[in-house]
């Protein structure tokens, strides 16, 4: 069931043109990440979304209903920023009851020291609900601090749980771990998924990190120049770019991109060596070739189809080991992943020689538009005989 439908949003300032007809269709407990580069769009979008920012043409549908004339407080969406917003001298408790508060309590039940005498059946149950709240997140011990007295991630907590108590249609997230530092960001990626999994209630959520669009999402959009370049499940996103802005901008180290060409009969070539398959959608002509770094290993001298070259880096992850090799005879680096045993020995300026995982090769026209390898030159032999 589609809960929030973008339909040709397009959005300027002034001349300025910020969103060229995004089509999105969000379904009911779905996690969707909007997630691209500083400047691409993807807070404007979420703002248009929330109705923070009017669409200069184009309609939003919340369950079917169109509610571009409506006010953000009634289309019961619950927006987390980068900033946590939080008024520092409520503690969190009078922090997440204050959008309870305000809409389910009359004018007179607002007050400081009447309103829980004149409501009182409904403050009891504001309280109620919040210490609910609370106990998800795991800050029910923290409800009498006020938020200088919280850590960045039990902050982040606290802004979470405001927008929860309201029972929001979705949840709309601006970027919120970018403030925290990189250990805790980690961590939080981790309860926001399961916190998402508990809720299933739909979460829109915008990042520049493509980590966090990679862990957390049930299907991520790509976003660059005010448009969706690919939108579809992570694995898919990484292992299938339909372009090669989407294969660059996603992946970390990001993947190598080596000079190749196509010929006459769809034969692809990286760097003069022959790829195990052809192509049947490209015309002849130079190509780039996409190889990820864990598709590439080390190999001895006399492997057939490896290239030879330097050592110039060595990153040392832990876990992997990600090495800079300078391709002798061409102005190319490739970065490889090994294992820590295959690192240790392997020093700098040393010369190795790479091979390729085949069938992970990546081929892209001039138009950046991602290649067919439909068929194996096997096959391609056969057809000839």
């Amino acid at each position: 069931m589609t809960a929030i439908s973008l339909s040709g949003i397009e959005k300027s300032f002034g001349a300025t043109s910020v969103l060229n007809g995004i089509d999105l269709d969000i379904t009911d407990g779905e996690f969707l990440t909007l997630v691209g580069p500083s400047g691409c769009g993807k807070s404007t979008l979420l703002r248009i979304l929330a109705g923070l920012e009017a669409p200069t043409s184009g309609t939003v549908a919340i369950g079917g209903i169109a509610v571009n004339d409506m006010r953000p407080a009634r289309r019961n969406l619950a927006m987390v920023f980068q900033s946590y917003a939080l008024y520092p001298h409520l503690s969190v408790a009078q922090n997440m009851m204050t959008p309870l508060k305000l809409r389910d309590l009359p004018l007179a039940g607002r007050l400081p020291v009447l309103g829980p005498l004149i409501a009182r059946t409904r403050y009891r149950a504001i309280i109620e609900q919040v210490r609910d709240t609370a106990q998800i997140l795991k800050i029910d011990h923290l409800l009498d601090r006020k938020p200088g007295q919280l850590s960045g991630g039990q902050r982040q907590r606290a802004a979470l749980g405001r927008a929860m108590v309201r029972k929001p249609v979705a949840f709309l997230m601006d970027e919120p771990l970018s403030n925290l530092d990189a250990s805790l960001r980690i961590h939080m990626r981790s309860e926001l998924a399961e916190l998402h999994r508990a809720l299933k209630t739909t979460f829109i959520y915008v990042t520049h990190d493509q980590a966090e669009a990679l862990t957390m999402s049930d299907r991520m959009a790509v976003m660059m120049d005010g448009q969706i370049l690919q939108l579809g499940a992570p694995d898919e996103i990484y292992n299938d770019p339909r372009e090669l802005r989407v294969a660059e901008f996603v992946g970390a180290p990001k993947i190598n991109l080596l000079p190749g060409s196509v010929d006459k009969e769809g034969h692809a070539r990286c760097l003069d060596l022959p790829l195990s398959r052809v192509t049947t959608d490209a015309p002849a002509g130079p190509v780039r070739i996409g190889l990820r770094p864990e598709h590439l290993s080390l190999c001895d001298k006399d492997v057939s189809e490896s290239f030879s070259g330097q050592v110039v880096h060595k990153e040392n992850l832990g876990a992997d080991i990600y090495l800079h090799v300078a391709i002798m005879n061409a102005s190319q680096r490739l970065v490889v992943r090994v294992s820590p045993v295959e690192g240790r020995t392997v020093s700098f300026g040393q010369t190795v020689h790479v091979s390729r995982e085949r069938g992970q090769a990546m081929v892209f026209g001039n138009d950046g538009r991602r290649l067919d390898l439909s068929r194996s030159l096997a096959e391609d032999v056969a057809e000839v005989a």
